[in-house]
């Protein structure tokens, strides 16, 4: 996992693999992985959400009601409540979204997934996608899961990264070797 050499990443790593190991025993991999997707959307969307994971201001018991009543309302597996109140009843809770990452990249690991992740200039739409999976899918051997962002800078074209390898088809990369070469030949 990535950041293992950090204190936060090999907590991170830690709490991660422990949930993997408990929802694995349980047969509850995809849903609990399901319910982290959905609360990293939630992280990810709330500024609220993310100043109640990092600020030391609130102290655990009011870490540990609000996340309970976030989780009730989200309707996630008991496991996955269970474990996030135990993050927040131990203070951790300002490396959860390390520790949700931590889960889904170990269990694709495990289970021989790829996943490639594509910034586009715009949205694509749904024949757009297909094409880009197929395309993908060919290029790694077999099935890979797209994360897809939208990133307006890029002018047009995709960024695909698949682990190491990235392939930069954007407009703003394209006139950004332009201009690269360009100062060369003066």
């Amino acid at each position: 996992m990535a950041g293992e050499d950090s204190p936060v990443g090999g907590l991170a790593e830690r709490y991660a693999t422990a949930l993997l190991d408990l929802a694995d025993q349980a047969k509850k991999l995809d849903a609990v992985a399901d319910d982290l997707r959905g609360l990293k959307g939630l992280i990810e969307e709330s500024d609220d959400l993310r100043g109640l994971l990092r600020s030391p201001l609130y102290d655990r018991d009011e870490q540990t009601r609000a996340m309970d009543e976030i989780l009730g309302k989200a309707g996630v597996d008991d496991l996955t409540r269970r474990f996030v109140l135990v993050v927040a009843e131990n203070r951790r809770l300002f490396a959860l979204p390390r520790m949700i990452d931590g889960y889904l990249e170990e269990l694709a690991r495990r289970r021989g997934e790829v996943t490639a992740k594509v910034t586009a200039a715009r949205k694509l739409d749904k024949d757009q996608l297909k094409t880009l999976q197929q395309a993908i899918d060919k290029v790694v051997g077999g099935k890979a899961k797209i994360e897809m962002k939208v990133d307006p800078a890029l002018l047009g074209g995709l960024v695909v990264r698949v682990g190491s390898r990235m392939i930069d088809g954007s407009v703003k990369g394209k006139l950004d070797r332009l201009q690269v070469a360009m100062k060369g030949a003066q």
